[in-house]
């Protein structure tokens, strides 16, 4: 049968990238206490197309994916990134995979047990060079430094989502950027509170009021130390309990 993709285009346009996008695939990823964790991820496969082929191989993704879904990790990332560039003849490959992340945690006073549920996603891309990105989103608790200071008891509290994005040298996990994050807030946030929880959290908060702004200076200044991590980005977002908006904050460095 004619292999129509690989027929000449004469609109003369390269395509930055082509491939498959909102992909749902059950995988397999590394996790440190237990040795693997398998989830369900979306992933977003792409190369670029030169201006002389009409088209892409889109069954050719599927494939290496399914080669893949059983080991992907950041490791893995350059080697998958390789075989589309190299299966698909392409100059530039590119992939996003994000998928939730869970990890059992104990309650602070009880150990009532459950999993917790955090967003993660990889994007990496190859070219000339290589590049990675982790993301994770982990959702904290923050109690008003304002507030605090101005009542005469009590302080508002919320829940917040910070989210954080690294470039790094050598490898890193998940939970270790996962435990900075929840390190930097008022106070954790967890699957399971009995009542004696409860009142640890609640007292924890108030000892350590924190704005938006704090949180990712701090986290900043822990990434600023590591040696490892060669870029980061950090954003803090409140949902507030006693405003009809959200604070925010955002702090980017490129390290040398």
């Amino acid at each position: 049968m004619e292999d129509i993709q690989n027929l000449k285009d004469s609109r003369n346009i390269d395509i930055d990238k082509v491939g498959v996008k909102g992909l749902r695939y059950p995988i397999t990823v590394m996790d440190r206490d237990m040795g693997e964790q398998k989830t369900v991820a979306e992933i977003n496969m792409y190369v670029n197309l030169p201006r002389y082929y009409k088209g892409t191989h889109m069954s050719r993704f599927v494939e290496i994916l399914n080669e893949y879904s059983n080991h992907i990790s950041p490791r893995s990332f350059s080697d998958i990134l390789q075989e589309m560039k190299d299966r698909l003849n392409a100059e530039s490959a590119h992939m996003e995979v994000e998928f939730p992340y869970f990890i059992k945690k104990n309650a602070p006073v009880s150990g009532a047990s459950g999993l917790m549920e955090y967003r993660c996603k990889f994007i990496g891309s190859l070219n000339s060079g290589s590049d990675m990105v982790i993301i994770i989103s982990v959702p904290v608790t923050t109690l008003c430094p304002c507030s605090k200071e101005i009542s005469d008891y009590g302080a508002h509290n919320q829940r917040g989502e910070v989210r954080l994005q690294v470039r790094f040298k050598k490898f890193v996990w998940i939970e270790d950027l996962i435990t900075l994050v929840e390190r930097c807030a008022s106070s954790e946030v967890y699957p399971v509170l009995k009542r004696e929880d409860e009142k640890y959290v609640t007292e924890h908060a108030y000892d350590k009021p924190m704005f938006v702004e704090d949180i990712v200076r701090d986290i900043a200044v822990e990434l600023t130390k590591d040696s490892n991590i060669t870029w980061f980005a950090v954003e803090s977002e409140n949902f507030e309990s006693i405003h009809n908006h959200n604070a925010y904050a955002y702090v980017e460095k490129h390290k040398k």
